[in-house]
């Protein structure tokens, strides 16, 4: 005789309240201030002759730090 193994699937769980729901709103939280304390930051220190290049690169280098460390969240 043949004997069949069963195969057990386990359901997925459902991540707890705090990844559902808190860990998304602290990333965003924290991913906005950063980006506009540096936008301001870059915006204050107004080398002569960079005009819009500077702010739009702090912008930049500070999205993409964001989603670097935030984003596995």
């Amino acid at each position: 005789q043949e004997v069949l193994a069963m195969e057990v699937k386990s359901s997925p769980s459902q991540p707890h309240w705090y990844q559902r729901h808190v860990q998304p709103c602290l990333a965003e939280l924290l991913g906005t201030a950063l980006f506009i304390f540096i936008g301001c930051l870059a915006v204050l220190e107004d080398s002569a002759g960079t005009g819009r290049l500077q702010p739009a690169l702090a912008h930049g280098l500070a999205l993409g730090v964001t989603v670097t460390v935030l984003g596995n969240i």
